[in-house]
């Protein structure tokens, strides 16, 4: 079959771009008599944020993994050292740019510790870098590690936080794992990415190995519905773990909205296999044309490492000034906006403008010149 694009992916990570932007907007142009309604939209939409961005990138991961892995297969130009190297590379070029992103948030802020700050680009990048080893493993030992992260996770949490302002080693522990709490810290987070793979796995083996294309879509629509299945039993778990906690915002950890509870990580990863599934049927079922109807997320799917990098320039410009109508009207009118000039970059440059292009291009290229100088020393 051939190698299709998935719209699906592109539209679900397009949707947490919007999300995390969106978030980001409410936060610093929402005057702080208002801040009830961050609140309330953390609550609701906020599975789809960074835990969605990681979850999706995981399944991304897996499903160019697996290509690349048939292309070592077929290919006598391309082998496993060269993949290897050229994920090693991407892993280490998202590590870099995540602390070069750090870096004014430390000058700002005044806080050194904040060099090393979970927000989601670090959690990426480390992501990148843990789950290597597991993709060479099989789904149930991913699944298992999962669990196994997600539950100690609820521990370790409670055995580090009175350390958290420390200047020992459980202190230094905290900073490393936790800091700070309420961004996008690598044991809550991480799990996400690892799942994300699973689901990567189970599509690409569904869509691209095999050549009958109807047989390909009934496993496709058959896998898509077990897996909705479980995002529902999970969606309905994690709200029954902590009804009252759940549905006020108020966690036994702190003040910063369940991010690290069990109740919160069942929920958001229920949200993101249901959305996953449900915009994964569309595609396949062709209920809608999805060809024709994504085009204005996928620019924020295509550009997502460029478009988080610098809508921060928008900052300052409603600093703490609306209320709920104007920041509607004004947050619609800069979506408008941006993904129009996404459009006009994208018909002009195309990928020259994505920095996660030019992160694989430059992957593969500092790959290619590895390889020859092995090639040329083991020729000697």
């Amino acid at each position: 079959m051939e190698l299709q694009r998935i719209r699906s992916i592109d539209i679900f990570r397009g949707l947490c771009m919007v999300w995390m932007i969106a978030n980001h907007l409410i936060a610093w142009w929402l005057h702080t008599d208002y801040m009830w309604i961050h609140k309330l939209a953390i609550m609701i939409i906020d599975p789809i944020g960074a835990s969605g961005f990681l979850f999706i990138s995981g399944v991304s991961i897996a499903i160019s993994y697996r290509r690349r892995l048939r292309k070592v297969k077929i290919s006598e130009d391309y082998n496993y050292r060269m993949l290897r190297t050229s994920y090693l590379f991407r892993a280490l070029f998202v590590f870099i740019i995540a602390i070069s992103y750090n870096i004014p948030i430390t000058v700002w802020s005044h806080d050194p510790k904040m060099i090393w700050a979970w927000f989601v680009l670090m959690t990426a990048a480390v992501s990148l870098f843990l789950a290597w080893p597991f993709l060479k493993t099989h789904k149930l030992l991913r699944i298992f590690i999962a669990i196994r992260i997600i539950v100690l996770q609820q521990f370790v949490i409670i055995w580090l936080r009175p350390f958290q302002d420390s200047s020992n080693i459980l202190g230094a522990l905290f900073h490393l794992l936790y800091n700070p709490p309420d961004q996008d810290p690598i044991l809550v987070f991480f799990p996400f990415f690892l799942i994300g793979t699973i689901i990567g796995d189970i599509i690409h083996k569904a869509i691209y190995e095999r050549n009958d294309e109807m047989h390909n879509i009934k496993i496709i629509k058959k896998n898509i519905f077990n897996i909705l299945i479980i995002g529902a039993c999970l969606i309905a778990l994690g709200v029954l773990l902590s009804f009252v906690k759940f549905l006020t915002g108020i966690s036994f950890y702190g003040s910063y909205l369940d991010r690290q509870t069990l109740s919160w990580i069942i929920y958001s990863l229920g949200i993101d296999l249901v959305l996953l599934s449900i915009l994964l049927l569309f595609e396949f079922s062709e209920i809608f044309s999805v060809k024709k109807s994504y085009k204005f997320v996928f620019y924020y799917s295509y550009y997502s490492l460029t478009i988080y990098l610098t809508h921060n320039i928008l900052f300052y410009l409603f600093r703490k000034q609306l209320n709920p109508i104007i920041f509607g009207f004004v947050g619609v009118i800069a979506f408008i906006s941006m993904g129009v000039v996404l459009r006009g970059i994208y018909k002009i440059w195309g990928e020259k403008a994505s920095i996660k292009a030019r992160i694989s291009k430059l992957s593969q290229l500092l790959t290619l010149k590895i390889e020859e100088k092995i090639r040329k020393r083991e020729f000697k």
